[in-house]
């Protein structure tokens, strides 16, 4: 027990089974908060509180980490996070896959992937990611955001064309913006080789306009440049650049796309738990074996299905399948993917076996990559992690609920540094998650996409409720979590 004797708090949770973030055995216990901190841990009876909730029957875990996220608009659309805060969320990680708001100039809106985040127009305003951070935190939405900054919208504020190398005055911009960005608050760098706008760069201009990182401790965070038959090659690179830099590395949402791949996850999880040994590589997945991002020829041939979650010319075809809209359309289905660009598209792409080997895997966080403004998203933005708990941890037993809860908050805060949150112990930020492990379970899925978990209770950010008795509270107590303050 931990407690400070005649204490009054804020907030007491009674009567709760513990499972503290750190991977330790569950206890009964409860919990009192002041000042939006954890105060005591334990038998607290005697203590005085402002508010009190019986978490009886409850698990009471730190709020979740969502790893991977394209959030960077959503704390402003929605506030109230629903999609996030619903699944027990608390804290996001934003500006993933090369692509932020931060640092982007007005023309990313017509640039894939950068239209993920905005595919509307008016958003890709903030030409500096201290723009980006100070509006935030003068309209705070319900929980917290750590952000990156991206090397393609980078590449996109610097350079007139994104088919060709970067010369070395484009690459010595890109590193100053950079280098304000993480002196700003940023928590590293993402990048998203794999895609067209980010392509053409070198390991030498990733490595180059990453130079900043190691100045500030900042993290590389990536989107390899191959997920499918060049994998390994991939990830060489990845931890190539790490070293480069002497900084941590993140491999996004790791994954054996493609049917020729699948099975793969043994042998790349060998290669990333080998660079392991060595330097400071850390990795995430969601628990889907299908994927989400811009409409692309090139995924025709390695799915088995593909949904189109968006399309601006033929916003109609929204929740179809691509085979259907090629059948309406009177054309192949290649033919298909062209006349409805812009758009976006679920590839059903990934074996079940790979996704629970690399749940399993132990340094595997847990990311949604949720796409929250598509108009029919894949239902990871709603389901990741109560599909954990439920489907994974408890139905499946991949792992202790201990492990899961572990997966999504001890693991990823001390992986990306934030000091103070993914655990339940005195002095941490009292970031709470309650929730009845006999009946967590996601309910989106591929046709109804949005709906909220079930079991997921009540959620805390900073000692206030932002999520209780199915809905949201209206509370804004989320913070930007900046470097040097997370």
């Amino acid at each position: 027990m931990h407690r400070e004797a005649g204490m009054h708090c804020d907030l007491l949770i009674r009567n709760a089974t513990i499972v503290d973030g750190t991977r330790a055995p569950r206890y009964c216990g409860d919990i009192a908060v002041r000042d939006g901190l954890i105060a005591a841990l334990g038998d607290i009876d005697d203590m005085r509180a402002e508010s009190e909730i019986d978490a009886s029957g409850l698990i009471a875990a730190p709020g979740f980490i969502d790893a991977h996220t394209h959030d960077d608009r959503l704390l402003f659309s929605d506030p109230a996070m629903t999609p996030k805060a619903s699944q027990g969320v608390t804290t996001v990680i934003t500006g993933n896959c090369g692509i932020s708001l931060a640092c982007s100039p007005v023309k990313a809106a017509q640039t894939p992937p950068l239209d993920l985040l905005d595919n509307e127009g008016g958003w890709f305003r903030f030409p500096s990611f201290a723009a980006y951070c100070e509006e935030l935190s003068a309209r705070p939405a319900a929980i917290n955001a750590a952000c990156l900054v991206g090397h393609t919208t980078l590449r996109c504020a610097t350079m007139d064309r994104l088919d060709r190398a970067a010369t070395p005055a484009e690459i010595s911009r890109m590193r100053e913006l950079a280098r304000e960005a993480l002196a700003c608050g940023a928590i590293g760098i993402s990048t998203g080789t794999a895609y067209a706008p980010a392509a053409a760069a070198s390991t030498d201009e990733l490595i180059e306009v990453c130079r900043p990182l190691g100045e500030f401790g900042g993290i590389y965070v990536t989107h390899m440049r191959n997920e499918d038959a060049h994998i390994t090659a991939a990830i060489d690179e990845t931890c190539a650049i790490g070293r480069a830099l002497n900084v941590p590395v993140i491999i996004s949402h790791h994954k054996c796309a493609g049917v020729a791949n699948h099975g793969r996850s043994g042998a790349t999880l060998a290669q990333i738990e080998q660079a392991m040994r060595s330097q400071n590589v850390g990795l995430d997945c969601y628990p889907y074996v299908a994927s989400s991002t811009v409409l692309r020829a090139d995924r025709l041939a390695q799915s088995t299905r593909i949904i189109i979650t968006w399309s601006k010319p033929h916003p109609e075809f929204s929740g179809i399948d691509l085979d259907e809209v090629a059948r309406r359309l009177g054309v192949s289905e290649a033919e298909a993917v062209e006349k409805i660009k812009p758009a976006g598209a679920v590839y059903f792409m990934l074996d079940e076996s790979d996704v629970q080997r690399i749940l399993a895997f132990d340094e595997t966080m847990i990311g949604s990559d949720g796409l929250p403004h598509d108009a029919k998203p894949h239902p990871r933005l709603w389901g990741t992690f109560p599909r954990v708990l439920g489907h994974y941890c408890r139905e499946l037993k991949l792992f202790s609920l201990e492990t899961a809860v572990y997966k999504m908050t001890g693991l990823p805060a001390k992986k990306f540094g934030l000091t103070r949150r993914g655990v339940l112990q005195v002095g941490a930020h009292a970031d709470i998650t309650l929730f009845d492990e006999a009946s967590v379970i996601d309910v989106a899925d591929f046709q109804n996409s949005t709906k909220p978990a079930k079991g997921i209770e009540t959620v805390i950010v900073s000692g206030v409720a932002v999520w209780a008795q199915g809905r949201a509270t209206g509370a804004r107590p989320g913070r930007v979590l900046l470097y040097k303050q997370r």
